[in-house]
């Protein structure tokens, strides 16, 4: 059976007519959505990592926040959406700051949870370029949480994954911290 077949039998499933006017295509666009929804499965993020890695004598910490991101929880098969603030304070090894946001992109695009999704961008940035320390947050909305069950609105997660100096130096993680809440011009 191909995934528009199955597609098919869920819309029957649910009590719909997979044959009528509205729905005769669905099957086929939920295949070619959801293919898109996790393609990270598909990618490597260590082969993202190493095609941008450059020798730099920089010390100092490097920071892209508010990166958009959505993902798709494994649960409910629901999307969660949010930002995602990353950092790192190099070591002899800089990063081209697009592979940070792919990197997301390729765990965001798997089904996920919040935590683990966190730590998997913590670890392999730990792992690519061996910083003195990675720190990252992800605050996320989950449909989950407003659709179904508890059916709470205006709910947010927070998670984070501190590693080397980031969760060693409180300075450091306080930093951190001060940047991603600063908005940009102020």
């Amino acid at each position: 059976m191909t995934g528009a077949e199955h597609v098919r039998e869920l819309l029957r499933a649910i009590g719909e007519d997979p044959e009528r006017e509205g729905l005769e295509r669905t099957p086929e666009r939920v295949v070619r959505a959801l293919s898109t929804l996790t393609k990270g499965y598909k990618e490597d993020p260590r082969e993202i990592l190493n095609s941008a890695l450059f020798t730099e004598e920089y010390s100092e910490m490097i920071l892209v926040k508010d990166i958009d991101f959505f993902s798709m929880c494994e649960h409910h098969m629901l999307p969660f959406f949010g930002k995602a603030h990353i950092a790192y304070i190099p070591s002899h090894k800089i990063l081209g700051l697009s592979k940070i946001v792919r990197l997301l992109e390729v765990f965001a695009r798997r089904l996920q949870v919040q935590e683990r999704l966190t730590t998997q961008v913590a670890s392999s940035l730990m792992e690519a370029i061996e910083p003195d320390g990675v720190g990252v947050v992800v605050e996320a909305e989950h449909l989950c949480m407003r659709m179904r069950g508890v059916e709470k609105q205006n709910s947010f997660v927070t998670t984070s994954a501190m590693l080397g100096t980031f969760r060693k130096n409180s300075e450091t993680r306080q930093e951190f911290m001060g940047l991603i809440r600063n908005q940009p011009g102020r």
